[in-house]
C-alpha cells in the first residue's frame, strides 16, 4: 500500500485533532441517543428517524476512520523553521495579479488543512503549486480554466 504524506501545520493538526475528538466523543454519543430514541418509537421497518440516525452514524465513523488515517500520515511542518527566502509550505505569501493590479495573500499549507475561503491553499492547488520555490520578486505563470494569469510575489513571510 502505497502512503501519502500528509503535511500539515501545528494549527491544522489541531484543528484534525479537535474535530477527532468531538466525533468520537459528543458526536456518537448524540448519534446513539437519536438511535435509541428512535427505537422506542417501535418498528424499525418503518422509521425514518431511525434510518436517518444509522446513516448519520455511518457517514461520522467514516470521518472518523479518514482523520485517524491522515493523522498517522501526517508529517508537522514546524513554521519556526520555515524559509522565508522561498514560498514554501508554512509560508504566508502576498501576490499581485500582473494585469487587475489585485493583490492577495495566502497561506500555504497542505491539502489537508486547505481553506480557499479562509485564504488557505494547498502546496498542490495550481496556484500554490505555481508559487512554490519562488522568490520575491519573480513572476510566475498559473493555468487557470480561464486561460494562463501572471502574479508577482510580493512578500513572503511565516
Amino acid at each position: 500500500m502505497n502512503r501519502k504524506e500528509v503535511l500539515l501545520t501545528y494549527e491544522g493538526l489541531k484543528k484534525l485533532e479537535d474535530e477527532l475528538g468531538y466525533l468520537k466523543g459528543e458526536k456518537r454519543k448524540e448519534i446513539a441517543e437519536r438511535i435509541k430514541a428512535a427505537l422506542s418509537f417501535g418498528d424499525i421497518a418503518e422509521n425514518s428517524e431511525y434510518d436517518e440516525a444509522k446513516n448519520e452514524q455511518a457517514q461520522n465513523e467514516a470521518r472518523i476512520i479518514q482523520l485517524e488515517t491522515l493523522l498517522k500520515q501526517a508529517t508537522v511542518i514546524d513554521e519556526d523553521e520555515v524559509d522565508t527566502q522561498t514560498v514554501n509550505l508554512g509560508t504566508h505569501v502576498r501576490i499581485r495579479e500582473t494585469k487587475s493590479k489585485e493583490e492577495v495573500e495566502y497561506h500555504i499549507v497542505g491539502s489537508a488543512e486547505a481553506d480557499p475561503i479562509s485564504f488557505k491553499i494547498s502546496n498542490e492547488s495550481p496556484v500554490g503549486r505555481a508559487l512554490m520555490g519562488h522568490k520575491v520578486g519573480d513572476t510566475v505563470e498559473v493555468e487557470v480554466p480561464g486561460g494562463k494569469l501572471k502574479y508577482k510575489i510580493i512578500d513572503i513571510h511565516k
